[in-house]
């Protein structure tokens, strides 16, 4: 056990991540050494950021929580904490169940930790965080919270309302990562496209962009978590336009079924989502699109999974990934619908989906070969760099597999020659 090293284990998304990150900083502002989610925590202090979205998400968080009790137990670690969305969730149930944490913190009140510990929280650098991904790239986190409420989901029983944070303050954000050398900025929230409503009365999404764009040292943004209701489609010309916005839209359908749509409360239609779709490519050609769809959300029929089937046919999603509706309570569907569909059959649909997809993203794929592509550099393998373009988001999207016919150098830029392509990466060359 090492006295004043803190061991913060991350779960969850991109979001859980910069607010890890940004604990980090003030920890280490306060005297103390960070270490992020080690497989042996060495630390006093052990702080787990829980994820409490699905059913999966929660029981991997009780188990780390767990697995952190018992090194507590055996006096590896003196100190447990728990911050997040499951203790945001669960704060009055959490205590009891789980005696063995010290304290249990919500995902906003994390600088009570700080306090706690006796330090206190330093405002001077607030926009400051310790980069735990590789120092190439960073996640910018630019809202808290959701106002959209469809019928499955919990974030915003967790989150609360939509919280937008004001332009000023990104932008100073983003000039500080310049500074520590990040050049590629993975913009996320919950719902990317409310962006501005709650703090300036309109949507403000195509105006933030501009200005990340504007600040030199930014060589991509990448949108993550767009919504198709009331999309904000001042954005299009920016992406078209800016050669530093990456033409790649992470936008969550969920669904195409007019019957599913409704239920699931995602306000808006078949009709307006094809229309949105081909107004896109339309707009940004080239543009590569991500979504994502649940399958067996209560009321789904076969007919209806054909009608999603067909959708993936016709449009031919670049990036996709599909999920099991999974009941979570408190939701509008945990509530009135009851969750009459089998597992297996959930499986199944994803299974079906995944494969046609699989299928879709090799022919994409393979119209690639022969053409000379930008890529950045993430890391070095026995055997091949890897790195991505501007259509491929870290961690879920594919990768380009480099050959080493030059010395690279990690989280630069390359332009390549692809040589070859599978269903979910491709392999290339260097110029």
């Amino acid at each position: 056990m090492k006295k004043n090293l803190i061991s913060i284990i991350n779960l969850g998304c991109s979001k859980n991540l910069v607010d890890s990150e940004m604990l980090s900083r003030q920890l280490e502002a306060n005297g103390y050494t960070v270490e992020h989610d080690p497989e042996n925590p060495k630390g006093e202090i052990a702080v787990v950021n829980t994820c409490g979205f699905i059913g999966d998400a929660k029981e991997e968080s009780i188990n780390v929580i767990l697995q952190m009790a018992q090194l507590k137990q055996k006096r590896k670690i003196k100190k447990l904490f728990v911050m997040g969305c499951l203790s945001e969730r669960y704060m009055k149930e959490l205590p009891d169940e789980l005696p063995e944490v010290d304290k249990f913190y919500g995902k906003f009140n994390w600088k009570n930790l700080l306090s706690d510990l006796g330090k206190s929280y330093d405002g001077s650098f607030s926009v400051e965080r310790t980069i735990t991904t590789p120092s190439h790239y960073a996640y910018l986190k630019i809202s808290e919270g959701c106002n959209r409420c469809c019928s499955y989901c919990a974030i915003p029983i967790i989150t609360g309302r939509y919280k937008s944070r004001p332009i000023e303050e990104i932008v100073s954000e983003v000039k500080w990562l310049v500074s520590q050398g990040v050049k590629e900025f993975q913009v996320i929230a919950q719902d990317l496209t409310y962006y501005g409503l709650d703090l300036y009365g309109e949507n403000r999404l195509a105006t933030l962009v501009e200005q990340i764009s504007d600040v030199p040292g930014v060589e991509w943004i990448r949108l993550h978590y767009a919504y198709p209701a009331k999309f904000p489609f001042d954005l299009l010309p920016v992406m078209r336009e800016r050669k530093n916005v990456c033409k790649y839209l992470d936008i969550a359908f969920q669904h195409i079924s007019d019957k599913m749509l409704d239920m699931m409360h995602r306000h808006v239609s078949k009709e307006e989502t094809y229309a949105l779709i081909d107004r896109i490519r339309e707009e940004v050609p080239g543009i590569h699109l991500r979504t994502t769809l649940i399958v067996g959300h209560p009321g789904e029929e076969e007919s209806d999974f054909e009608d999603l089937m067909d959708f993936v046919s016709k449009v031919r999603f670049e990036r996709m990934g599909a999920f099991p509706y999974s009941e979570e309570e408190g939701t509008y569907s945990a509530e009135h619908y009851a969750d009459d569909i089998p597992q297996e059959v959930k499986s199944e649909r994803v299974d079906r989906l995944m494969a046609l997809q699989q299928d879709i993203s090799m022919e994409i794929n393979k119209l690639k070969v022969g053409k000379v592509l930008r890529v950045m550099v993430d890391r070095e393998m026995d055997d091949f760099y890897v790195g991505r373009t501007e259509f491929d988001s870290p961690e879920v999207d594919p990768e380009v597999l480099i050959t080493k016919d030059r010395v690279m150098e990690i989280g630069s830029f390359y332009e390549v020659l692809i040589t070859g392509a599978e269903e979910f990466d491709l392999y290339a060359k260097p110029l």
